[in-house]
């Protein structure tokens, strides 16, 4: 989780921030875990894991969010069957080539090796995570993100105006202080995500 928090450059104090609420190190207060659900434009399923000490004032608020940008909260259970949890390695291209990264992942117990926009994803099961993220480590082949992940097993394809409102609302959802993670199923095209980040 750090080294993805370093890669999207979170402050430093935020970083600290975040670990001390996850632990309860923070004085006075008392800290739970609560993973919401919920829909955003076109269908897509959300996962919200969040770190509170009012839940209340948090559901609240990401309900809030999620209306003001075309979603809206689930019940519990109504799209968390959609994600299973994996190991996610994400490697530039520029670092390795594909076989370099498929032979190394397969010997090291990973699943899966997916390579596209200049990225090769590497898939595994949770207890394989840290074998697999060690032999690229033995190999000094660098990684842009490792972390075990929420991954859907369907996506809904968005384009137009629902995948501009459905990057809004992951961008909302993410600034959220309570919130850890933001998984979600969408299928943008890699041009459109980029017009909106530079917007």
């Amino acid at each position: 989780a750090l080294l993805t928090a370093r890669g999207q450059n979170l402050p430093a104090d935020n970083i600290k921030k975040a670990i001390q609420r996850g632990t309860g190190e923070l004085p006075g207060q008392a800290y739970e875990e609560i993973q919401y659900e919920g829909y955003g434009p076109g269908g897509v399923a959300i996962l919200m894991q969040a770190v509170t000490d009012n839940r209340n004032r948090t559901v609240g608020e990401l309900r809030h969010i999620l209306s003001k940008n075309g979603g809206n909260l689930g019940e519990t259970g109504s799209v968390g069957w959609i994600f299973s949890k994996q190991g996610v390695i994400e490697i530039d291209a520029s670092a390795a080539s594909e076989d370099q990264v498929m032979e190394i992942a397969l010997e090291a117990g990973a699943d899966d090796v997916k390579s596209e926009d200049g990225v090769h994803t590497v898939n595994c099961s949770p207890q394989s995570f840290e074998a697999v993220k060690a032999a690229f480590e033995a190999r000094k082949i660098p990684m842009a993100s490792a972390e075990i992940a929420m991954v859907p097993s369907t996506s809904v394809k968005l384009e137009g105006k629902e995948a501009q409102q459905m990057m809004k609302l992951m961008e909302a959802l993410e600034d959220h202080d309570d919130v850890q993670h933001v998984y979600a199923n969408f299928d943008i095209e890699a041009s459109v995500m980029e017009q909106f980040s530079a917007a």
